[in-house]
């Protein structure tokens, strides 16, 4: 089944267009969790078994995973086989914002794709579209581009200006109109800038939106949601990390998640009202 229709179904099913982020710092887990030989997999197995229900994605940041060496890559791994297992209907995004020549991205593609078994993946536009073939062919794959990201410090490569129009723009047009050959493209947006957002959708309206920024990170929920729906109101994915798994520090961690991913969804829905 294709990223997009998958995506579609469960966004249907659970009425939802929240993604919960697997950002699962270690440092920041509870800490009676530790006492596990794979903490980092208990708690996201927790944090799963009570979201999703009300979730349309999970993804990883393949950095927590890294910093443990083989040990964090075996928990990632994991991860995605029980969301495979048990969940397989929900997508798991792999955000790793991959950047690198052909040959490379071929390796890294196999790894996201093949290894880890992972549905759609987060990506550098940087080294242009021959570079990212290997992600792109995969038709059946999902392949969110970089392009106006919620960082303070975005602006200062994203909003120069080629031939009068800031480059997040032509990153946008390009990614729609040439790079989308195979209708798995999406942007990355972060509801930190909404007008650069709702600019990204006028130029890209066909093109699922993967947005950032909410919560922790002080983006405006309803005019991110507004801005990024399309005329059928959807369209687009919220990512929530830190404000969700780690709504909690002690051993209702996962209820607590579950609270706030259902609030989370509510609010979103409540914006789209159709």
């Amino acid at each position: 089944m294709k990223y997009k229709d998958k995506l579609t179904r469960i966004q249907k099913k659970n009425n939802s267009f929240v993604c919960v982020g697997l950002d699962s710092d270690l440092l920041k887990l509870p800490k009676f969790l530790l006492e596990n030989r794979y903490p980092q997999f208990a708690f996201n197995k927790a944090i799963i078994d009570a979201t999703h229900d009300f979730v349309c994605a999970y993804k990883p940041n393949s950095a927590f995973y890294e910093v443990q060496g083989e040990y964090g890559i075996l928990q990632l791994k994991m991860t995605c086989d029980y969301l495979r297992d048990k969940y397989r209907q929900i997508p798991i995004i792999l955000d790793v914002k991959r950047a690198d020549i052909g040959e490379s991205n071929d390796r890294y593609a196999r790894f996201a794709f093949e290894y880890l078994g992972v549905d759609a993946i987060t990506l550098h536009p940087y080294l242009g579209h021959e570079a990212l073939e290997p992600f792109l062919k995969r038709a059946d794959k999902g392949c969110y581009i970089l392009c106006r990201t919620s960082n303070p410090g975005a602006g200062e490569l994203q909003d120069l200006k080629i031939d009068g129009k800031p480059l997040y723009q032509l990153v946008a047009k390009r990614v729609a109109t040439v790079w989308d050959k195979n209708r798995n493209c999406g942007l990355v947006v972060g509801a930190t800038f909404p007008g650069e957002l709702k600019t990204v959708r006028r130029i890209a309206p066909n093109l699922q939106l993967l947005i950032p920024g909410v919560g922790a990170q002080g983006g405006d929920l309803k005019k991110a949601v507004q801005y990024a729906a399309n005329k059928s109101g959807d369209g687009f994915i919220i990512s929530s990390s830190r404000g969700i798994i780690f709504a909690s520090s002690g051993e209702d961690f996962a209820q607590k998640a579950k609270i706030e991913a259902e609030k989370l969804r509510n609010q979103i829905n409540n914006v789209r009202k159709v």
